[in-house]
């Protein structure tokens, strides 16, 4: 039975939630159950509060999400059904009432739940089919406490507060390791457990005895299918449009985020909003990947306005603001692109306070074939996608059986069937690509959704996902293997839906990465930026902790960060984050930080929004801002850097190779580009830049793009006076 003093500690869970509902908060505390609910309110802000009580009084419920059918589940309801409000989750009651652990499986939506039923005395969990929406629990022999986020379960004083290094550690996710993972979602902290998705947990509150119910899982290919590749694409196409107006569904404003693919492209077009306020990412990486541009060229064909908020060459995040953003995320994951996606949502509710909900195109590569050219190598097809990903279902095979891994290991040709690698395990080898798809259900729920939910929830914020809609997934998941090819490949069922809704030029434009590619060194030139500064105050922070110093080999981690800051390139700024971010999260787990809504403070600069009328005048300008490049001085004396050598060989004269601690990063010719090979070779450490250019008959106008270029890239270096230390 909870006593009057449960009430601290209620309060304590919607304080530190508090940014997550800022519109209503209420508490409910009653025998053996305590809840507190914090409200952002979209659909009947005035009557929807929570708890839903059943008109009996035997189920009482609380909800993070949407129900978007809640119209047409309640038009299924027998005649009577009386509601109290007009909230779309108050159907979940009679539902539940009528259908007992069957109760979800019409609903369509994400969401988080937890009902009461005080006649069975029984707890329910339960999560939308992808985990779009959290709920995090601990539970010991007495008592079982939850919350939709991890920092509100640590500020009771029961629950631990230890971060899983082990666990951690050994995650593929955080070293990169391209692996199948089908594990449960990594919560990062002991004692610590993620409702899982699709699933009704039914708790007895008598004896703390559970089952579960899962209500839905990933379907397999069909077997055949008489529909036709056009009729597969119709079906498609129709059912993106419903969920796109399902999500559309809101008594608040919406936004969404523009990135010029065709995923964002898509839902801008298919939201049908002509004043729909569209939000973009401009640095330098998005500029070279042709994202700013493509979403500034998007949102002028589709007829919505679209802001940029600008990145510039000076934008680095604060100690403390990284700090923040990563106890709002509380994942050691956290990378540059949650810090973009806060910053993007922090700017709509700055300037446009009536926004509450953000569209996304996030989600659709996982299923439609959107990284089936990641695995096929340069020029590769179809058949070697499907060849590279069953590697990697026989390499997830060969973790329970390493012993057989030398079979693959020793010929270049195959010496055995991946049948092989499976027998013994008591299950055939799977479908390669239904593996695939199990490893991208599960990403989606450790890393996608994850800080989708949290960086926008930060900002009181509702993110909202058309492309996992479960009947989008499982028409996608169920086109038989031979079909794949056809609708699959580079997402063309998506493409080809979208044949009179977007213009071609968005249409087939390319995927590119986020920041990774072309643009990289500039996101990584930012981040290395704000680890060394103060000092490496951050990487200091987080080798402070007994446990951080037990797994962080701190001089490595020291010589790696001085590497990206001599080449932003010269290994992974995010490897580096993620073991940063573990000795952060555990120091604070020893002192909480301040809940989300109280931490950001006025003196985090605010997001800016660059103004422009058109792309092609104002390009010069934008590239300017997001990569400036180093200033070139005439009469200073520049050199290659320590670990760079331009070397030639005999047999092919004119070709000059360039290497980087011994490694061959880019080959030069005579032909193409005599400027810069006469100037690189030139360059003794001794003499000035002007006389250089003057004993090669070249002058600083032509070749001073070139020479930025490669100060812009670390491979040459202003060289310091005879007797000083080189800078």
């Amino acid at each position: 039975m909870l006593t009057p003093a449960a009430d601290e500690l209620l309060r304590d869970l919607a304080c530190t939630l508090a940014h997550r509902g800022p519109d209503d908060q209420r508490l409910l505390r009653e025998d053996q159950v305590g809840l507190a609910f914090t409200r952002l309110s979209l659909v009947d802000p005035e009557g929807g509060g929570q708890p839903l009580v059943s008109e009996d009084g035997s189920v009482v419920l609380i909800a993070n999400g949407e129900v978007y059918n809640h119209r047409e589940l309640a038009a299924s309801l027998p005649p009577g059904a009386r509601f109290k409000t007009r909230s779309d989750c108050e159907v979940l009651l009679h539902l539940y009432q009528r259908d007992g652990l069957n109760f979800l499986d019409r609903v369509n939506g994400m969401f988080a739940v937890v009902l009461w039923d005080r006649k069975q005395n029984k707890l329910l969990f339960c999560r939308d089919r992808f985990g779009i929406k959290p709920l995090f629990y601990h539970r010991d022999r007495e008592r079982i406490v939850f919350a939709s986020e991890i920092k509100a379960l640590f500020t009771d004083p029961a629950t631990p507060r230890r971060l899983d290094w082990s666990g951690a550690l050994a995650d593929y996710g955080m070293s990169s390791t391209p692996a199948f993972i089908h594990e449960p979602v990594n919560t990062w902290f002991e004692g610590i457990e993620l409702a899982p998705a699709a699933t009704v947990m039914e708790i007895d509150l008598k004896d703390g005895a559970t089952r579960e119910h899962r209500y839905w899982s990933l379907p397999g290919a069909a077997a055949d299918s008489d529909a036709s590749d056009e009729e597969y694409i119709e079906r498609y196409r129709d059912l993106l449009a419903a969920s796109v107006q399902d999500c559309a569904m809101a008594d608040a404003e919406l936004g969404l985020f523009l990135s010029g693919g065709i995923d964002s492209s898509a839902v801008a077009a298919l939201a049908g909003q002509s004043g729909l306020r569209t939000f973009s990412v401009l640095t330098g990486a998005t500029v070279l990947n042709g994202d700013a541009e493509w979403s500034h060229r998007a949102a002028h064909m589709l007829g919505v306005p679209n802001e940029q908020i600008l990145f510039d060459g000076d934008r680095v995040p604060g100690i403390e603001e990284w700090k923040n953003l990563l106890w709002l995320t509380e994942t050691p994951l956290c990378s540059p692109e949650q810090f973009y996606k806060y910053e993007l949502h922090r700017h709509a509710r700055l300037r446009h306070p009536e926004i509450k909900g953000m569209l996304l195109g996030a989600a659709s590569d996982e299923f439609n074939g959107g990284y089936s050219l990641n695995y096929t190598g340069e020029g590769g097809n179809w058949s070697d996608f499907i060849t590279n990903i069953g590697a990697l279902a026989r390499r997830k095979a060969l973790d329970s059986r390493p012993q057989l891994a030398s079979w693959w290991q020793m010929s270049d040709l195959p010496l055995l069937k991946d049948e092989a690698a499976h027998a013994g395990l008591g299950v055939d080898a799977p479908d390669p690509y239904d593996a695939f798809i199990a490893w991208k259900y599960r990403s989606l729920q450790q890393y996608n959704v994850w800080h989708e939910d949290r960086t926008a929830a930060g900002n009181s914020v509702e993110a909202r996902v058309p492309f996992l809609d479960h009947r989008l997934v499982e028409l996608v998941a169920s086109i038989p293997a031979a079909r794949r090819e056809n609708l699959l490949w580079d997402k063309r069922i998506l493409r080809r839906a979208m044949v009179g809704i977007l213009p071609e030029e968005l249409i087939n434009r390319p995927k590119v990465p986020f920041f990774h590619g072309e643009g990289q060194r500039h996101t990584y030139r930012t981040f290395t930026r704000m680890l060394a500064q103060g000092g490496d105050a951050l990487l200091e922070e987080a080798f402070s902790s007994e446990r951080a110093r037990q797994f962080i080999h701190q001089d490595g981690v020291r010589e790696s960060l001085r590497r990206l800051e001599r080449d932003p390139e010269n290994g992974s700024v995010e490897h580096l984050l993620r073991l940063v971010n573990l000795g952060l999260l555990e120091r604070m787990t020893a002192d909480l930080p301040a809940p989300p809504s109280a931490a950001f403070s006025a003196a985090t600069p605010e997001p800016v929004t660059f103004e422009y009328g058109d792309w092609d005048e104002s390009e010069g300008q934008i590239r300017a801002l997001t990569m400036p490049r180093p200033p070139v001085d005439p009469a200073a004396v520049y050199a290659l850097r320590d670990d760079t050598l331009l070397a030639c060989v005999p047999a092919q004269p004119g070709i000059w190779y360039l290497l980087v601690d011994g490694a061959c990063e880019f080959v030069l010719s005579e032909d193409e580009e005599p400027g810069l090979t006469a100037l690189l070779r030139s360059l003794d450490g001794e003499t000035s830049l002007e006389k250089v250019l003057a004993g090669n008959g070249h002058t600083l106008a032509e070749l001073k793009p070139l020479l930025e270029e490669v100060l812009d890239l670390g491979l040459v270096v202003e060289a310091a006076p005879k007797g000083a230390d080189r800078v």
